[in-house]
């Protein structure tokens, strides 16, 4: 059995998320002590319940403290069953992180899936629907899998209600095959987004005046759209094509925040990024540590894959997925710096 602090790092519910995945990947049992140690209400929540009874599901594991608030876990994955699923966090609590929890085992699976995910799809604390949908599963897509992502309704926190499907192929017999990724490529298109639900139109005139003026696009770059959400919502999406990945920047409205901070959060992301002259920003990076990985682990008697990423210097996020990763999976994760902007290349698996 695997024995993992859920207090490391930066002691969040992405090691409960990580660890339940890798179990379920590798067949090993896993328990988990101080869960979310690193939070202000800690032991699991909502949403951490939900990726555990998906999990559970998903594979028939014996589980011991599921339950809100729990400060310990113990999961015993039994074998992994493709087929369609449904899971709902019942609040705003993130669906696309759910998502997380279930997807890796699903990636290598010997039939495909179909999910239903329902809850929160546009929340401060995880990556948004489109962040998922147009910069993760395309490079995810480029390891061997099929998996396509379609929004059928938003959910904004704190009413949630959002839903959307993924369809899921999984990859070859042979497994996943990792890729470097080490230069952006040429810009192809930049496309801006304001996504407003159930308040005044106001918010997103000045979002989108706000954009226009820090961004300095042309026209026809920048939208405005009202969606069906079941409570009030906003959030502005600033997205950058290249030849090599799309990223996906984010502001979130928030009640006492103005429209204009909103705008300008997602503008002063891409910069920084656009600065650092990387291929993958912070978020994306975290986001691909765990396929690289298991891509890594599925090679490690035959061709030793390694998979190899340029970003800006590792959130304690990341650094906390690699000791996660590590503690399963006893492959080499090498983080390298480099130049005077502090960018790092990460190497997955053997070189």
């Amino acid at each position: 059995m695997i024995h993992i602090d859920g207090s490391q790092g930066e002691g969040g519910g992405q090691i409960v998320r990580t660890s339940l995945a890798l179990s379920m990947v590798t067949g090993q049992s896993v328990s988990i002590e101080r869960v979310r140690a690193g939070r202000e209400k800690p032991g699991l929540m909502r949403q951490h319940l939900t990726s555990l009874k998906a999990a559970q599901q998903l594979c028939g594991a014996e589980v011991a403290g599921d339950s809100i608030g729990s400060p310990t876990l113990v999961f015993q994955p039994g074998q992994v069953v493709p087929g369609s699923y449904q899971f709902s966090v019942g609040t705003a609590g993130s669906a696309t992180l759910v998502l997380q929890t279930v997807l890796p085992p699903l990636l290598i699976a010997s039939e495909p899936s179909r999910l239903i995910l329902e809850g929160g799809t546009h929340n401060p604390w995880a990556p948004p629907f489109e962040f998922l949908q147009r910069s993760y599963l395309p490079l995810l897509n480029r390891m061997g899998p099929t998996v396509t992502a379609t929004l059928e309704r938003p959910g904004f926190y704190p009413a949630g209600g959002g839903r959307f499907v993924v369809e899921i192929e999984p990859a070859p017999p042979s497994g996943l095959v990792s890729f470097d990724l080490l230069e952006r490529g040429d810009i192809r298109s930049r496309r801006g987004r304001v996504l407003l639900s159930n308040l005044p139109g106001h918010i997103a005139d000045r979002e989108m005046e706000e954009l226009t003026r820090l961004a300095q696009w042309a026209d026809g770059t920048l939208v405005r759209e009202s969606t069906n959400a079941h409570g009030p919502g906003n959030v502005v999406l600033v997205e950058l094509e290249t030849a090599d990945v799309t990223e996906v920047f984010v502001g979130f409205g928030e009640h006492g925040v103005k429209a204009e901070t909103v705008a300008k959060r997602a503008i002063d992301d891409l910069r920084d990024y656009l600065v650092a002259d990387v291929p993958v920003g912070p978020y994306l990076a975290d986001q691909l540590l765990l396929p690289l990985g298991v891509s890594a682990w599925q090679s490690r008697e035959t061709s030793r894959q390694c998979g190899t990423f340029r970003t800006m210097p590792l959130t304690q996020h990341s650094q906390t997925q690699i000791d996660v990763l590590q503690a399963f999976l006893e492959i080499p994760i090498h983080v390298d710096s480099e130049g005077p902007r502090e960018s790092v290349t990460v190497r997955v698996g053997w070189k």
